[in-house]
């Protein structure tokens, strides 16, 4: 489980990514978050540093739903809609943030193939 703080206009909020959220995020949003973070990160890398408003509603919606797992994952007292959490910020930058939740993921994702490796080791395989 790995934590991490990004401020998001003068607000300070906690993201956590853990094995479990692949499950919230099936149970809230009945979608596979690899297959969403894999086109959130394609389509990033394509628009490479230009506007949010170049990205496509769909990868703006993923960003969003991603975001609200990982906060609320790592805090559950935040609000039980994302629109509701939402409000509680002025307009940032999607691309301030999102490199921030894509590294998050990618760290604990690296932290679970190592977990793996290492089990295999010791158990003889």
């Amino acid at each position: 489980m790995i934590e991490k703080t990004v401020k998001i206009g003068d607000t300070d909020v906690k993201f956590r990514s853990s094995a479990s959220v692949p499950r919230l995020y099936r149970i809230k949003f009945g979608r596979d978050i690899f297959k969403d973070l894999s086109r959130l990160e394609k389509s990033y890398k394509e628009k490479g540093g230009e506007e949010a408003s170049a990205m496509e509603i769909e990868d703006l919606e993923i960003f969003e739903n991603v975001a609200y797992i990982m906060a609320f994952h790592a805090d559950p007292t935040i609000p039980k809609t994302i629109d509701e959490w939402l409000e509680q910020f002025e307009m940032f930058s999607i691309y301030e943030i999102l490199p921030e939740i894509l590294e998050l993921w990618g760290t604990n994702l690296i932290t679970d193939v190592e977990a793996k490796k290492n089990l295999k080791k010791a158990a003889g395989r």
